[in-house]
């Protein structure tokens, strides 16, 4: 079900920002706009609509508007034009005060460069949110060890900021924003500062944070391959203006233009194409379709991982849904087709 909806958002960066908005509407690019009237365009026409408990992530390179989206969300700014919705409520209609008690109740930040208080303790520093929202010192601080204790850092509540390494900080950020129990997660840049390996770690201690708690997470990064790992959906941004949306695999298999084909043209497919992307479905009708001497997949199963079980068992693969059910069919051929593509 749909709880984000960004409608027609479109920003202006400029003292007048009117004429630059009216050439955009029409159309023109940014590069010309900018010629025209000395004003950038932060985002055109973008629309999205994002489903509650989904990870979504924006990817663009620098300059593309990821990052001046995402701040939309929590109004750290404004469009020039169009609606931003949740749960059907135009949060540029808030007030002030109405503002502020949605952003501590409803949202939870976690930044690129962290954002920690270093006068701070860990412990102090994820109880923060909790702190301004005037929750008793007691309840914050036991919430705050749960949390510590989730992401892997007990041990650490009485460290300093500048004691931990980059990734262990950046652990300490993720448990501030999940111990104000937020519905959304906005997470711009969240793991570029990180070295490689550190940044693997984070993203997988992400993937399994979700699959327990099922928040919905708008995620923004540059990184293609990080995106495909991350995301339930990708939206794809280039000079402000939305190229396409879809699942991990459509963005690969279907590129919708030059600049998407460029991405993902050296993209490891069997690290992004899943079962139910390449098998043979079946319905109510065929449900004898298959052999109980074949294995059983999960429909989200990798093709990396799926490879070696389809040359163990060639005549073929089961593959079932989160209940067990089988909904389709994999055959060696077919994996070995995915992979040639």
């Amino acid at each position: 079900m749909s709880y984000i909806d960004i409608r027609n958002i479109y920003k202006i960066f400029g003292p007048n920002p009117q004429k630059a908005l009216t050439l955009a509407q029409k159309g023109e690019n940014k590069n010309d706009i900018l010629t025209q009237t000395g004003h950038t365009v932060g985002l055109s026409n973008v629309s999205l609509s994002i489903e509650q408990g989904e990870t979504f992530v924006v990817m663009g390179l620098s300059g593309s508007g990821k990052s001046t989206l995402i701040r939309h969300l929590n109004r750290l700014i404004d469009p020039t034009a169009g609606e931003i919705l949740f749960g059907g409520e135009n949060i540029l209609n808030m007030t002030t005060a109405r503002l502020n008690a949605f952003r501590r109740a409803k949202l939870g930040m976690v930044f690129q460069r962290f954002g920690l208080l270093p006068h701070c303790t860990v412990l102090d520093n994820v109880a923060y949110g909790l702190k301004i929202q005037k929750t008793d010192r007691q309840k914050r601080q036991d919430a705050a060890r749960k949390w510590i204790e989730r992401v892997g850092l007990a041990g650490y509540e009485d460290s300093f900021p500048d004691e931990l390494s980059g990734g262990m900080q950046q652990r300490v950020g993720l448990a501030r924003a999940l111990t104000t129990n937020p519905e959304v997660l906005l997470m711009d840049e969240a793991f570029s500062a990180l070295d490689p390996l550190i940044r693997s770690d984070m993203q997988d201690e992400l993937m399994k944070l979700q699959s327990e708690l099922h928040k919905t997470i708008v995620f923004i990064t540059h990184d293609l391959d990080e995106a495909l790992k991350l995301g339930d959906r990708i939206a794809i941004l280039k000079d402000g203006a939305m190229i396409q949306v879809g699942r991990p695999e459509e963005i690969v298999m279907k590129p919708a233009d030059d600049y998407v084909r460029a991405f993902t043209r050296d993209i490891n497919r069997s690290r992004v194409l899943r079962a139910k992307t390449l098998m043979m479905p079946i319905d109510d009708n065929t449900q004898q379709a298959g052999s109980g001497d074949w294995p059983e997949i999960a429909a989200d199963m990798r093709l990396e991982d799926i490879l070696p079980i389809a040359i163990a068992c060639p005549a073929g693969i089961n593959v079932v849904n989160h209940k067990q059910q089988r909904i389709g069919t994999l055959s060696k051929d077919q994996v070995i087709a995915a992979l040639a593509a």
